[in-house]
């Protein structure tokens, strides 16, 4: 049974190719693809576009627009939930500003194993030494959102997890458009937001802000969040572009903290912390330049600078998720304790493309530079306030203090040869050049007071690794093709390993940087207005993960370390079927298609102390059904949520009474939006985010925001207004 939707969709699909391959059989003229290939807003990239080569790799584009989904609160299951395997960690309610995902096994944990970008560029602090995902632009404001799975090492980076990319609008044709939204919801949810953009002779400019305050599902968990966004493009000619853009983000966020698995079955919307605080302000000004030097080649250079900063203070994890904020004899509170991160990176990317010819076949060849320096501070342990507020006062020196440095240099390679009309192989290489330096002193949580610090002075570790790749595609037809993809990939030791979050989590001094191979294999594309479907096979080989286990001392603690060598195999299928105005051939009734998004995943453990235990956060079975229908001005999705079961530990811990390891249950989610619009300027959208109600959770953690259980989001309804002028 845990084959079946694969197989169903996997035999739909072939059915489908058959009868188009008999229908398009004369057709041997040759299509020029000018756009993506979409259906319904999902689709696959072009075999190359702007100076980047998606031929033979498993990629996806989502245009955000054409989605009904609940877009004030970046619902994530609804707007991407559509791309088959993805895991969700829905931690955004509990202290987090963005829900982590990961794909086919791999840790979801604030998406820190995927590289994140913006318009081409990244946007997490340090995708070597902080990865993890604190900012993340308003759906509303979001264009497409592209993905390359493994095989997107090459040319955007060695993490094992690909790419995200969140491309963002960029201004109305005319000289002004502006765009007005205002959403209400459950909780005193409101969110509001604005944007202006247009064109005027040969300057496109866009911007936009964003207010949204949310009471919180539980107790305990009030956000306040503005963002906001300008840029500004300059095309004096046909040939040459020039554009710089800004982006922020301000929030503060009340973290409800963690449950045992014993209060979350009494009441999940509980909080025994009041006084946890989290804001995490993000600045980010970026550059782009390109220029087209003819029909057949052209370059382009992206430069970021990112400013930013992440502030905590919280009754930490002592004691367990049960432990109540203690009072003293003097009717106040203990003090609390003061984390503080700042982040300073600037980033180049420079890339070029070309497509030159071998007798009458065209081939392209694409190249690229990187250049990276971070800066990050991290000090913690320090004593706080016993206020209740959000208060960063220290009352005592930091129990750390330490400054990483990161350079990151890297030369990349592909090239795609085209053999005949339909078989193509691109083969590609990755030289990464990483450096890193510690400087500081930590808490010594084994040592004595003669021996409380643990001191760092310029403590410098570079290698130099290379990655490679080749993917293969193969044309069945003008839309339909086979593809296969071999690549490696690497994620290095990053300074949140090397760093215990709290006062009681330990690291492993002999911890090593990770390494893994990826493989897919599939078939894909679309036929006429009736079928979308991408149907794949994957296999990654994952060497020396990091992850958390936990022991037991004196008190229960994580304690990180490499977990061992673990083997993720699996298949991914989409299939979507237009029944009315595709495959039957009538508008009268309206359009209404049907969706199957699935994902089997096998993730265990091959070498190490865990042999034959499944890696953590690895559901087997991820299921999203869905049913679109539209009728003139109307339009509304129903989509169901099926994700299996997972364990929240290497040791596949069942039940802890701490509740820091043990089971994540499996849960079903239902969700419905809908939208209609008034002469093509007013929109009316609601919808109902969890409809039956579901108590479930995604995240066991030890550290922050619990520890403990973070319980996710109820019934949530939403109704909102916009107008386009």
């Amino acid at each position: 049974m845990k084959l079946l939707s694969f197989i169903f969709s996997f035999s739909i699909c072939f059915s489908f190719y058959n009868a188009q391959t008999v229908d398009s059989s004369k057709i041997l003229s040759e299509v020029t693809i000018i756009g993506y290939k979409t259906m319904n807003g999902i689709g696959r990239m072009k075999d190359h576009d702007g100076q980047i080569i998606y031929a033979g790799k498993k990629n996806e584009i989502l245009l955000i627009d054409s989605l009904d989904a609940n877009k004030a609160i970046n619902n994530t299951r609804q707007i991407i939930g559509r791309i088959p395997g993805l895991n969700i960690i829905e931690s955004e309610s509990g202290g987090f500003t963005a829900n982590g995902i990961g794909f086919r096994g791999l840790n979801p944990y604030q998406s820190i194993e995927s590289n994140t970008r913006q318009n081409g560029y990244n946007i997490s602090a340090d995708i070597f030494g902080y990865n993890e995902s604190y900012y993340l632009p308003p759906m509303e404001a979001v264009k497409s959102i592209s993905f390359v799975r493994g095989s997107g090492a090459l040319a955007f980076g060695p993490q094992i997890g690909g790419m995200i990319n969140y491309e963002l609008k960029d201004g109305a044709s005319k000289p002004i458009e502006v765009t007005a939204s205002q959403t209400m919801g459950s909780y005193n949810m409101f969110n509001s937001f604005t944007s202006i953009g247009g064109t005027y002779k040969k300057i496109k400019y866009y911007s936009f802000f964003q207010y949204r305050y949310f009471d919180g599902w539980r107790k305990n968990s009030q956000q306040h969040q503005m963002s906001g966004f300008a840029s500004i493009k300059y095309t004096p000619n046909e040939k040459f572009q020039i554009g710089v853009e800004y982006s922020a983000l301000r929030n503060t966020i009340r973290m409800p903290g963690g449950l045992t698995d014993s209060l979350f079955n009494v009441d999940a919307k509980q909080s025994l912390r009041s006084r946890n605080w989290l804001q995490s302000p993000w600045n980010i000004l970026a550059a782009n330049m390109k220029y087209k030097l003819n029909d057949n080649a052209s370059v382009s250079l992206k430069s970021s600078f990112l400013y930013s900063q992440r502030d905590l203070v919280w009754r930490n994890e002592d004691g367990g998720p049960g432990a109540l904020d203690t009072i003293t004899a003097y009717l106040e509170y203990v003090p609390r304790e003061v984390e503080s991160e700042r982040f300073r990176s600037i980033t180049n990317e420079l890339r070029f493309l070309t497509n030159y010819y071998v007798g009458k076949q065209k081939q392209t060849f694409s190249i690229g530079a990187r250049y990276a320096y971070a800066f990050k501070k991290n000090q913690h342990g320090a004593e706080g306030t016993t206020g209740v507020d959000l208060d960063l006062t220290t009352t005592s020196p930091w129990g750390g203090n330490m400054n990483f440095y990161t350079t990151n240099m890297a030369v990349f390679a592909e090239n795609t040869f085209r053999i005949g009309s339909r078989f193509s192989i691109t083969p590609g290489l990755r030289q990464e050049y990483l450096s890193t330096i510690a400087d500081g002193y930590d808490e010594n949580e084994e040592g004595d007071s003669d021996d409380a610090y643990v001191y760092s002075k310029m403590k410098k570790k570079s290698r130099t690794f290379l990655v490679g790749g080749v993917g293969l595609q193969f044309r069945t037809s003008e839309t339909t093709n086979i593809y296969a993809n071999y690549s490696q990939s690497y994620r290095p030791i990053s300074y949140s390993d090397l760093t215990p979050f709290g006062t009681i989590a330990q690291i492993d001094p002999k911890l090593k940087d990770a390494s893994a191979d990826n493989v897919d294999i599939g078939f894909r594309g679309h036929v006429k207005n009736i079928l979308n479907f991408d149907c794949s096979v994957f296999y990654i080989n994952y060497k020396n993960r990091i992850g958390t286990i936990y022991r037991t001392d004196t008190v229960t603690y994580a304690f990180r370390t490499n977990t061992g060598n673990s083997e993720h195999k699996g298949v991914e299928a989409y299939i979507e079927l237009n029944i009315l105005d595709g495959l039957i051939q009538t508008s009268r009734f309206g359009r209404l298609s049907i969706y199957n998004s699935y994902a089997y995943i096998n993730a265990r453990y091959v070498k190490g102390d865990y042999v034959g235990k499944f890696v953590e956060y690895a559901p087997q079975n991820i299921e999203r059904v869905g049913l679109n229908y539209k009728k003139r001005n109307f339009s509304v999705n129903i989509q169901y949520s099926y994700t299996s079961a997972a364990f929240g530990d290497a040791d596949n811990t069942k039940f802890s009474a701490d509740a820091l390891s043990g089971i994540i249950p499996s849960y079903n989610l239902i969700d419905v939006s809908s939208s209609y619009k008034i002469k093509q300027k007013y929109q009316i959208k609601m919808g109902v985010n969890n409809l039956a109600n579901a108590k479930y959770f995604t995240l066991r953690t030890a550290e922050y925001p619990g520890p403990g259980i973070i319980p996710s989001i109820g019934r949530m309804i939403y109704v909102g207004i916009s107008a386009t002028f």
